[in-house]
């Protein structure tokens, strides 16, 4: 072999050897942090969205729920399901909160103290949603009542003499 080729077989192994020794090197490197890495994974925890502005504006305190019942502004047009309470809260601080119904199945945890009505978002017979409502006294006795889907329903101290403050713990809508 010739001078020249034996330089252009040392260069090619060199060269070889060169993109070996940078691709062992490349991978020795630790690899660029990726999305994952840096990002927790998203898991829903169904915390209800804007809850501390609600809780400072209105009083209500909401808790969690899927979305499919929403906290309403009563003077809005529309059906809505109606909480009265005793205490000052809502917009004008007379105790009337609302709640729009988007879908069902659906749930709201939240806690309205207080509370002696619930009225269904029905207009008449036939309409509105059916609602089943959880609620319990300052004792800890818990009860669930169906909410009249077009009508009122009496809770705590509206159900008679021995009627008991009740504080409404969640709303549930159903097919």
């Amino acid at each position: 072999m010739g001078l020249f080729p034996r330089a252009m077989v040392a260069l090619s192994a060199a060269g070889v050897i060169g993109a070996l020794g940078a691709t062992v090197t490349l991978a020795a490197q630790p690899d660029e942090p990726s999305l994952n890495d840096e990002m927790p994974p998203a898991v829903e925890d169904y915390s209800y969205p804007g809850a501390e502005t609600i809780l400072r504006d209105y009083g209500v305190k909401l808790t969690s729920g899927d979305g499919h019942i929403l906290f309403a502004n009563c003077s809005d047009d529309g059906n809505f399901l109606k909480v009265r309470t005793q205490e000052k809260i809502g917009a004008d601080q007379k105790g009337l909160i609302c709640f729009r119904i988007t879908d069902t199945p659906g749930y709201l945890n939240l806690m309205v103290p207080a509370v002696y009505e619930i009225r269904g978002d029905g207009r008449a017979p036939g309409e509105g949603h059916k609602v089943k409502a959880e609620l319990t006294t300052d004792k800890g006795d818990r009860t669930v009542v169906d909410v009249n889907p077009h009508g009122s329903t009496p809770v705590g101290i509206s159900t008679g003499k021995d009627g008991q403050p009740t504080t409404l713990l969640r709303l549930d809508a159903h097919p």
